[in-house]
């Protein structure tokens, strides 16, 4: 009777550490350090980086100054949102005549948080339950004076 119960205990530990088992996930480029040491500021170009790195995660939106790579590894429990374990965003600089100018790394400090306000927007009008809104037009249609409904209208009149 007790290995039966131990079984069962057993049994029924398991399933609920399952649930709470962390789920990691690599997101973005993946560096490989050999060859981002190997981009040198003053030798290399546009095209030697892009044969070198491949296309960046993006690239600069107001210039063709900087390219991106961006590294990321998250996290997260079931059914809980993930975060960011570790990231690392590679930059490639460039100088008007496209050659690199500058060469950097960062890391988790460049992670903006964010937390949203949850209050609602005033609109104007007025506020319908669901059942107002799904039965709000019950009996609109065709009461009245229209062609639908009401006292027949037309060239012949009322009768």
């Amino acid at each position: 009777m007790k290995t039966g119960f131990a079984t069962i205990a057993l049994i029924a530990a398991a399933l609920v550490t399952s649930g709470c088992s962390r789920i990691k996930a690599q997101q973005g480029y993946l560096i490989d350090e050999t060859l981002f040491t190997s981009i040198l500021p003053g030798v290399d170009n546009r095209e030697s980086v892009s044969r070198t790195l491949g296309r960046p995660t993006f690239a600069a939106q107001f210039d063709t100054g900087s390219w991106y790579y961006v590294s990321r590894l998250t996290g997260q429990y079931a059914f809980v949102a993930p975060k960011t374990l570790q990231q690392q965003i590679l930059i490639v600089s460039f100088d008007a005549t496209g050659n690199v100018s500058k060469v950097e790394r960062r890391g988790m400090e460049k992670i903006a948080r964010i937390n949203p306000v949850d209050d609602k927007t005033p609109t104007l009008g007025k506020s319908e339950s669901f059942f107002q809104e799904l039965f709000g037009n019950v009996g609109q249609v065709g009461a009245g004076n229209g062609p639908l409904g009401g006292q027949p209208t037309g060239r012949d009149g009322p009768r």
